[in-house]
């Protein structure tokens, strides 16, 4: 019997995921899961739970909770040299990453994706010593994500991030100066918004970067140039519609190695939790993790001729 490990932040999602706990776990058990649970106390807890459950040999380690609890759960497994398969049950704000792999929110309905098997190798950014499955930014999302109180993030969800940004237009428009050194290009100038991201949803924005793949081993790069509040309210328009990338404003390309050096200190977002300084080498690890993956009808069938034949 393969055995399961789930790590939940118990007030993601307004605190659905304890009340569902106990459906949780038959659900998982249903299809032949030992599963025991962690919940997080601190900042911090999802990460050596992760390494402590990878250390213990589970097969599958299953994040609960929003982006920043996959955040921790994932560089607590990506030191590990024979990783545990990642699974997702998505109860957070945003569910950015969630959303990308097009997982269900309805969470017995993301425990059958675990259970019934199937699988995808996804790419990690890595950062120095510190990785990210989704978003590595730098910028007033930055601000706005970091500074917005987990309470209001429990009690009204992605509005949280919009009444925080609210609050802080003012500061929209400071630029910083950025150099950033590609494998095929390079750019040096100021800026208001840096963003590498692993998949097209970010800051619950489903298409801010269009193009991205997260098991394509590229990173994408997204860039605001600086500007005025009428350039940013017309691209706020122009991402709705995924059509902000040909703007002269924005500048999007794609790469397997960036490096990134800033005239000054700005705080770095990684996948919507605090990562420390803005500065250094990024590199996308290819197929890093495996991770549980919805199975096509096709796969359905096939399993279900197996069982029965």
């Amino acid at each position: 019997m393969k055995r399961a490990r789930i790590i939940y932040n118990r007030t993601a999602g307004k605190e659905s995921i304890e009340r569902e706990l106990p459906r949780i776990l038959e659900r998982l058990e249903s299809y032949g899961l030992e599963t025991s649970c962690h919940a997080t106390r601190c900042k911090g807890d999802g990460l050596e739970a992760a390494r402590q459950s990878m250390e213990r040999g589970f097969d599958i380690v299953i994040a609960a909770g929003g982006d920043g609890t996959i955040h921790e759960v994932v560089n607590g497994l990506a030191t590990g040299g024979k990783r545990p398969r990642l699974g997702v049950l998505p109860c957070g704000t945003s569910n950015d990453f969630a959303r990308s792999l097009k997982l269900p929110k309805d969470l017995l309905q993301a425990c059958d994706v675990i259970g019934q098997g199937g699988i995808r190798r996804i790419d990690v950014g890595r950062l120095d010593d510190r990785f990210f499955i989704n978003v590595a930014a730098a910028g007033w999302l930055t601000e706005v994500s970091y500074e917005a109180p987990s309470r209001l993030k429990s009690a009204i969800g992605p509005l949280a991030y919009y009444a925080k940004g609210l609050e802080k237009i003012g500061s929209l428009l400071h630029p910083f100066h950025v150099q950033l050194e590609a494998s095929d290009r390079s750019f040096s100038e100021e800026i208001l918004l840096f963003v590498v991201a692993n998949s097209p949803s970010i800051g619950g924005f489903e298409r801010l970067a269009p193009q991205a793949d997260v098991s394509d081993g590229r990173m994408d790069v997204l860039v605001v140039k600086k500007g005025n509040i009428a350039d940013l309210i017309h691209l706020m328009g122009l991402v709705r519609k995924g059509e902000h990338i040909h703007d002269e404003r924005i500048l999007y390309f794609q790469t397997d190695f960036l490096s990134i050096t800033s005239q000054k200190p700005m705080r770095l977002n990684l996948d919507g939790e605090w990562g420390g300084e803005l500065s250094g080498k990024i590199e996308i690890l290819k197929g890093y993790i495996e991770i549980c993956y919805p199975m096509s009808m096709q796969q359905r069938v096939n399993l279900r001729s197996q069982a029965s034949g």
